[in-house]
């Protein structure tokens, strides 16, 4: 008989921060997959997987459903999984109707790679450790296995919350009886079960999980990625998940998601094979190739500027007539640019102030902004368009260039946006590059109104910008509408991003602002 495998992914996760805002905790990225993509493939093929649903249930079965198709699951949806009448054992109690068999328990924050046994006898998943301060444990006194609650001193093992549950008719049957004691018992779990049942005489073996990580918290999140500041590498509201053959990506809002969807049959032969939609997420197929920043070189990039400007872009396109474009260009550069910038000030505390950066005497923001010529940067050029056009989000494949993350929408329009903002976001990465940013090769140092920005950039990238700068002059584009862009995206960067790199997008974002200015008069 095939493993059944219970996973409770009901409950919040409100150990885990921010990172479960938006979504549910079995669904935080560890590595290149959500956690219980990892719990999954753990398990044989032909596994029966039972599945708890609560917080953001609906996302865990539409993740599912687009992942694993022929995934056999059947889905319990619990009530109350938050508050008063909830704990653990509740939501296992709910699932008691579809497991009447020998089952597997396996925590959605417990990732282990050791072989998991089946449930041919009940057993106790842990771990030998003492640091008990989050977790229930175990220890063995004169032959007899005895519970303990979390922070106990002299633990022999950690409950890790993987259990297999051989005699399931007695597991059910404990259960409810201490359900019955103690109804309002928040803290009722899978051990707490398990002790009642190895006190009434019953054999439960314990089994080691030397390679066990903790998922749970964002202490022990960071342990098991071994990264010092997961929240650099994780953003709250957007996810990607990479597979063999297919990519995932979650939105938190789902009609980003949907928008995505339908712009992927829009840039058909541009960028990947759309699979499926289901609510917050859409699948395409994984492009075998090279990321291009890891082979780009300027022979190349002449090739790569070109297959942009002949068959990406190509011929302009007409979706709206040229003033209401206007006005989408003047609210995507006008509008968003200082609400971005007010955002920003909110979040740092700083006010907008003349600053001295890199040794020039740079104006308040505000001042600047009100010089900029929002009218004549918005007459923009209507024709297809990917939305963050830099190098990262580029695939070289045998047979030429395939784009990735393009953007759900150009100010609500979906099919054009203005070409501009494309030059301007290759203009941006050909300087602040991810890899550098993820390596920590750029300062910020602030002293006063005195502030130091710099940021190291690769040979190669600084020749490519000078091919480039080219290009926009033989395709008579006009160069100083780019670096003016280029100078407001990164102003509309900071809020998005961690500390210090949000500090340093506004000082270079301000200072080359000026510096573009200043070149236009």
């Amino acid at each position: 008989m095939n493993n059944t495998v219970l996973i409770t992914t009901s409950g919040v996760g409100e150990r885990l921060g921010d990172l479960t805002k938006y979504t549910n905790k079995a669904l935080v990225r560890i590595g290149t997959k959500p956690a219980i993509s990892h719990i999954i493939e753990s398990y044989p093929t032909g596994t029966r997987f039972v599945v708890t649903l609560g917080y953001f249930g609906e996302q865990v079965r539409d993740f599912l459903s687009l992942a694993y198709p022929k995934l056999n699951i059947k889905y319990v949806n619990v009530n109350p999984f938050v508050g008063p009448g909830s704990s653990l054992g509740q939501s296992m109690l709910q699932a008691k109707s579809v497991l009447q068999r020998p089952f597997i328990y396996h925590a959605s924050d417990t990732l282990v790679s050791d072989p998991i046994p089946t449930p041919k006898r009940n057993w106790i998943g842990v771990y030998r450790g003492s640091d008990t301060s989050h977790y229930a444990s175990w220890t063995m006194q004169e032959g007899t296995l005895r519970f303990h609650e979390k922070g106990a001193i002299g633990a022999d093992f950690i409950h890790i919350g993987l259990v297999g549950v051989h005699d399931f008719k007695k597991f059910w049957k404990t259960l409810g009886q201490l359900i019955d004691e103690n109804p309002d018992n928040d803290s009722l779990n899978d051990a707490k079960v398990l002790a009642r049942i190895i006190e009434s005489g019953e054999s439960v073996e314990i089994i080691e999980f030397p390679s066990w990580r903790d998922i749970g918290n964002v202490v022990a999140l960071r342990q098991a990625l071994g990264k010092k500041d997961p929240e650099v590498l994780y953003k709250p509201e957007e996810a990607i998940f990479l597979f063999d053959t297919f990519v995932i990506k979650f939105f938190a809002n789902a009609e980003v998601a949907a928008h995505r969807a339908e712009r992927a049959k829009l840039l058909k032969g541009f960028v990947p094979r759309l699979e499926g939609l289901r609510g917050n997420f859409y699948r395409y197929t994984y492009v075998q190739g090279e990321a291009y920043p890891d082979v780009v070189n300027t022979r190349d990039f002449k090739k790569y500027l070109s297959w942009a400007q002949k068959d990406f872009w190509g011929k302009p396109l007409r979706e709206v007539d040229d003033k209401k474009f206007k006005e989408v260009c003047r609210a995507f550069y006008e509008d968003k640019t200082k609400a971005r910038v007010e955002k920003f000030f909110a979040q740092s505390g700083l006010h907008d102030t003349v600053h001295v950066i890199n040794g020039e005497s740079v104006p308040t923001l505000e001042k600047m902004l009100a010089q900029v010529d929002f009218k004549e940067l918005s007459k923009g050029l209507q024709s297809r368009f990917h939305g963050d056009f830099v190098l990262d989000n580029v695939i070289r494949t045998k047979d030429g260039y395939c784009l990735v993350d393009w953007r759900q929408d150009f100010g609500g329009l979906l099919t054009v946006g203005d070409r501009y903002y494309d030059l301007a976001k290759l203009n941006h990465n050909l300087t602040v590059n991810h890899e550098i940013i993820n390596r920590n090769l750029f300062t910020v140092d602030a002293k006063g109104k005195n502030i130091l920005c710099t940021i190291m950039r690769p040979s190669s990238l600084v020749e490519c910008r000078e091919v480039f700068r080219s290009f926009l002059d033989k395709n008579k584009y006009d160069a100083s509408k780019v670096d003016i862009l280029t100078a407001i995206i990164w102003l509309n960067m900071a809020p998005l991003h961690h500390h210090p790199f949000n500090l340093f997008l506004y000082y270079f974002g301000k200072l080359h602002l000026w510096r573009a200015l200043q070149a236009k008069k």
